[in-house]
């Protein structure tokens, strides 16, 4: 039985990270109700749950995750977006302020997947606000973003783009510049960068 167990697990992880949820399912399903004792497992299952749509099965399997290992960032994170799939913005917070304040007393104990996530979690708030013309809301989204991942050149183009909608064309000029720094070859921060040096007639530049 434990190596049936065993293999189960083996094979699971295999098909999970192979992108194939419907083979990872059953296996993982039926070796969680036999071992519950890996919060990978149940992280897994509430990954591959939310893709599918069943929230409230994937919160079930998050939370089993946390209750083995309550420093698990990324199922804590997974939580946290699907409390607020389920509408429970309140629990979605905490679980999400626990992160970042485990982040910040540990600066460098989150993992990259883990701040990636993160950073990309604030890029969206800040698109959010952006889209509504909320500018400092989105500025403060995603410099917190690239505090997190200060070599995430999309969201560096992102905030150089809000600055220019502001107005605040050297604020922009400098991240536009930055993200071309980090990366010659990415096109929308020499486009982006190009279109605002032409609107302050810097067209030599």
């Amino acid at each position: 039985m434990a190596d049936r167990i065993d293999r189960l697990i083996s094979l699971g992880r295999e098909h999970y990270g192979a992108g194939e949820y419907d083979k990872a399912e059953p296996m993982l399903a039926e070796a969680s109700a036999a071992r519950p004792t890996f919060p990978d497992v149940f992280n897994m299952l509430g990954v591959i749950y939310h893709q599918s749509g069943r929230f409230h099965d994937a919160e079930e399997a998050f939370e089993s995750a946390l209750r083995l290992n309550p420093s698990y960032t990324e199922a804590a994170l997974n939580l946290s977006v699907t409390y607020n799939d389920r509408g429970k913005y309140d629990q979605a917070r905490e679980v999400y302020a626990r992160v970042v304040s485990a982040s910040y007393a540990q600066p460098r104990a989150l993992d990259t997947y883990a701040r990636g996530k993160l950073a990309n979690m604030h890029a969206d708030l800040g698109a959010a606000y952006a889209g509504l013309a909320l500018y400092d809301d989105a500025v403060r989204e995603y410099a917190k973003a690239l505090d997190l991942c200060p070599e995430f050149v999309d969201l560096r183009v992102r905030l150089g783009n809000v600055y220019r909608d502001m107005g605040m064309y050297n604020a922009a000029v400098a991240e536009l510049e930055q993200a071309r720094r980090l990366r010659h070859d990415y096109l929308p921060a020499r486009i982006n960068l190009g279109v605002v040096l032409y609107s302050l007639g810097r067209k030599d530049e």
